[in-house]
């Protein structure tokens, strides 16, 4: 009897962890990875921490993208601690992927902000290791046809936008449309966020120059479209955490969509951060809320 109950609790265990290991951004443990691996043969990939099926096969089709997705994982934990290192909650559980604690696994707006921020970071470091050459596989943005003002000429390497977000959001969203992926309205709202992250990153792309002249008289410019830095992304997004808004998954006319749980009136704005369930005050510790409290934290700094 006692067999058998032992092994129904190991199987009960193992579905948990199974089903755990499912959560779409569970691929931040990537961040723990040896720096000198070699990524020369597919096999490394299912060596990989956090990844789903669908990320395994683009790691063994794509050998060359895996560094720049892990130097991606280590930019996501580093940025939103930095982000948030003034707030009562610091992000300071992403240190446990690929196992998150309920503050980033409960629908709530800070796991609203992590998968808009890993979101636009995965885009953004594919989109300038093309620019560096560092990926074989693209090169630069194509230039604009026309040019952007007198004593102006496009020139330099663009930042490959399109092709860092086709592949990044192919990367980060497949754990998301698998058929046992969790609740229909979490993966609603994780690739909604996810999309903010990326309608972000887009809206960070700017015309940079360099001048030219005699004495520097900066009589021509060349100008290329480059990207800004992910803390200023980052940033564009801490603002849409603080003004998320809170969604529910009802029947709108055939099927079920989510709509703001007070305003349901107008439909979800594609620029706005959503989630499902309030956080704790993060002010004092409880773990099974995930919330490690402020007390005895260093100040952040100035």
């Amino acid at each position: 009897m006692r067999v058998a109950l032992g092994c129904v609790l190991a199987s009960i265990c193992t579905l948990l962890l199974n089903t755990r290991v499912c959560h779409a951004i569970r691929w931040l443990a990537l961040a723990r990875t040896d720096p000198g691996m070699a990524f020369n043969q597919t096999q490394n990939c299912k060596h990989l921490e956090g990844l789903v099926s669908a990320q395994q096969q683009l790691c063994r089709s794509n050998l060359e993208l895996m560094q720049s997705i892990i130097q991606t994982a280590r930019e996501v934990k580093k940025t939103c601690q930095k982000t948030f290192s003034d707030m009562r909650w610091n992000c300071s559980s992403i240190e446990l992927a690929p196992y998150f604690p309920p503050d980033l696994e409960r629908g709530t707006r800070e796991s609203a902000f992590v998968y808009a921020l890993s979101a636009a970071a995965i885009s953004h470091t594919i989109a300038r290791a093309c620019t560096t050459g560092d990926l074989p596989g693209c090169s630069c943005g194509p230039l604009a046809s026309e040019a952007p003002g007198p004593g102006f000429r496009w020139g330099g390497c663009n930042d490959n936008l399109n092709y860092g977000i086709v592949l990044g959001s192919k990367f980060s969203d497949s754990p998301m449309k698998m058929k046992k992926s969790g609740s229909q309205a979490n993966k609603l709202m994780n690739l909604h966020n996810s999309e903010v992250g990326r309608q972000a990153l887009k809206a960070s792309l700017e015309i940079k120059c360099k001048c030219h002249g005699v004495s520097g008289s900066c009589s021509v410019k060349t100008c290329w479209k480059g990207l800004q830095e992910l803390s200023s992304i980052a940033q564009d997004l801490k603002l849409k955490y603080l003004s998320a808004t809170r969604v529910v998954h009802r029947p709108v006319g055939t099927r079920k969509q989510l709509v703001p749980k007070d305003i349901d009136v107008r439909p979800i704005r594609e620029s706005e951060l959503v989630y499902l369930q309030n956080s704790p005050d993060f002010c004092t510790r409880n773990e099974k809320l995930g919330s490690n409290g402020t007390q005895e934290r260093p100040s952040s700094a100035s």
